[in-house]
């Protein structure tokens, strides 16, 4: 390759010598593999006011057979420069460049250009492979379309029940608790009461109206949370009656005389003895311990009663926890099925 360069230079050489010394010409490099690109410079030397006609190349011209104008440029008025190339090794004859000065023909001198091609191994022929034809692009909107649509509506819904999630946070509970209340069975109560009046000895009491107003209230109590009527706004004939008709005649007698008693002392100003007191109140235990009922329950569930507007709030926030979950439901499928038109448009 060195002589064959040392060549090129010797005839570059001995060619200029018939070249006319006003145009100067050069190149550079003078060497170049397929494909690559060499500059050539066409310098004038000419007065100022000389006019100086270069000869007219285009892009894509070519020079000679096998050799390629790729750019054209004039840094000034005296000189041109040519950006060559060439797809073919070979070794090229680059004739002169005519220009004119002043009208008159200048001619550069010669040049040559060696354009070398790339070794290849023919041995190993198998190793190389030739362009492959055009393929069609695999990617098509029409494929892919729905899927990029759905993932879109897919994080509209996650959007969607982030916002809503924010509400509801906002939105503060209405916490309503529900309370258990223990409460007293009638009998209980009645027997509470009873104990008061022997605690505040009014059997022995002077004050015997007061005694029997407590001692007949307290069965009026009794018997109306026991039988469900109202015995307190009652006669006591009346009351009487009403246990008749209710199928209950444990020791109604007693009961009887002892409602007798107590009218004639509270409207009467009747007076008891002592020992009649005591009666009167042995027969209002016996009938409370013969009447009760001991198998109910003892425990009242009792719901607090919420407001129009605490009841608008939990309804909101009953619709909202459905709504968040139904759309994080959907959002899920959405996602499923996207992953899956996804992987199987890939494989």
């Amino acid at each position: 390759m060195k002589g064959t360069i040392a060549f090129i230079v010797l005839i570059t050489c001995v060619l200029s010598g018939f070249a006319n010394s006003g145009v100067e010409v050069k190149i550079n490099p003078i060497e170049i593999m397929i494909g690559e690109q060499t500059l050539v410079e066409v310098k004038v030397h000419a007065a100022e006011n000389d006019k100086v006609e270069f000869p007219t190349f285009q892009p894509r011209q070519m020079l000679v057979e096998g050799v390629e104008v790729i750019a054209v440029q004039k840094p000034d008025a005296n000189t041109m420069l040519l950006t060559l190339t060439s797809f073919d090794g070979k070794l090229y004859y680059l004739p002169p460049f005519k220009v004119k000065v002043n009208g008159k023909t200048q001619e550069s001198k010669n040049l040559a250009l060696k354009v070398t091609e790339m070794e290849v191994d023919t041995t190993k022929l198998d190793k190389f492979f030739g362009p492959k034809d055009v393929q069609d692009n695999p990617f098509m909107w029409s494929d892919w379309s729905l899927s990029f649509w759905l993932s879109v509506l897919m994080l509209l819904m996650l959007a969607l029940a982030y916002y809503l999630y924010l509400r509801l946070r906002d939105n503060k509970p209405i916490i309503a608790r529900i309370k258990i209340i223990k409460r007293l069975l009638p009998h209980q109560k009645a027997m509470q009461e009873i104990d008061q009046i022997k605690a505040d000895k009014m059997v022995s009491s002077e004050n015997q109206k007061e005694y029997y107003t407590k001692l007949t209230d307290t069965l009026r109590k009794y018997i109306e949370e026991r039988y469900g009527f109202s015995a307190m706004e009652m006669t006591s004939t009346e009351i009487i009656d009403r246990l008749v008709a209710a199928g209950d005649q444990k020791s109604l007698e007693e009961l009887r005389q002892l409602f007798i008693t107590a009218d004639l002392v509270k409207f009467a100003k009747y007076s008891t003895m002592i020992n009649e007191n005591d009666a009167n109140l042995v027969n209002a235990i016996d009938f409370i311990n013969q009447t009760k009922l001991e198998n109910q329950p003892t425990e009242e569930t009792v719901k607090p009663q919420l407001s129009e507007e605490d009841q608008r709030s939990q309804k909101m926030r009953r619709v909202l926890k459905v709504v968040i979950w139904g759309v994080i439901g959907l959002a899920t499928l959405l996602f499923c099925y996207v992953a899956y038109s996804v992987y199987q448009l890939i494989n």
